[in-house]
């Protein structure tokens, strides 16, 4: 209530909207997207969504909104009513080739899972796999691709039924403290789910509030149940 200027940093599957078999069927309903609205018309909030989505993806769903966007873990950002804006330091696409083909090699040997190329990583879903099938060939890609990335350039996360690959310096936890410094904020508070979001809980000062979304060990400080339980709090955080 005291604070002059509030930075919420948002993650968006698992946090705003629940897992689908399908993560094209994971567009905003009516009820997210009113919430996000009212809470960034509040001039003392500024309401950030950082995915891992294709930026493509968060400009079709949320674009119209008055929220900044940051799409596939920090490469591409854009500020409510501007353009998308690249990170420059980013590195190249050269690897992508040789990890494309480890994925479809296990593709070819589970039935239901894809692959998902995005302007700077790779991911494998496996969703609609069979579960104990799903988990093995999860389990032995991500081993196959660590030891293809042993130099430190490229990182393999293991997330809520997807293995992906990106260069190492695309990072959610950098996208987040830039935002961070660029609003200087009094109050801030994260919310995520994945491993992924491990680097923005990271990343911010102690003096940020953070929340995992589910169970297990956390860099986050408190955790709630559930995306119900989500929307409830940031719901909560609306002043009219």
């Amino acid at each position: 209530d005291r604070a002059e200027k509030r930075l919420f940093i948002i993650d968006y599957d698992g946090t705003l909207v629940d897992f689908r078999d399908d993560p094209e069927e994971c567009a905003p309903d009516e009820a997210l997207r009113s919430l996000l609205s009212d809470l960034a018309a509040d001039p003392k909030n500024e309401v950030t969504v950082i995915s891992g989505r294709r930026h493509e993806t968060l400009d079709a769903w949320l674009g119209d909104l008055p929220v900044h966007l940051t799409g596939e873990h920090g490469v591409w950002t854009r500020d409510a009513g501007d353009e998308w804006v690249r990170d420059s330091e980013i590195p190249g696409k050269e690897w992508k080739e040789g990890t494309a083909e480890i994925m479809k090699f296990y593709v070819d040997r589970t039935p239901g899972s894809f692959i998902e190329e995005k302007s700077h990583s790779l991911a494998w879903h496996y969703r609609k796999t069979e579960k104990g099938l799903g988990e093995m060939r999860k389990s032995e890609l991500t081993s196959h691709l660590k030891h293809m990335t042993g130099d430190g350039r490229l990182q393999v996360l293991d997330g809520h039924y997807v293995v992906e690959v990106k260069p190492d310096a695309v990072n959610k936890g950098r996208a987040a403290a830039a935002r961070y410094r660029k609003v200087e904020p009094d109050f801030t508070l994260c919310i995520g789910d994945d491993t992924t979001d491990e680097d923005m809980f990271k990343a911010l000062p102690e003096t940020a509030f953070t929340l995992k979304v589910g169970t297990g060990s956390s860099y986050a400080q408190r955790s709630v149940a559930s995306v119900d339980e989500v929307r409830k709090l940031l719901r909560s955080l609306v002043r009219r």
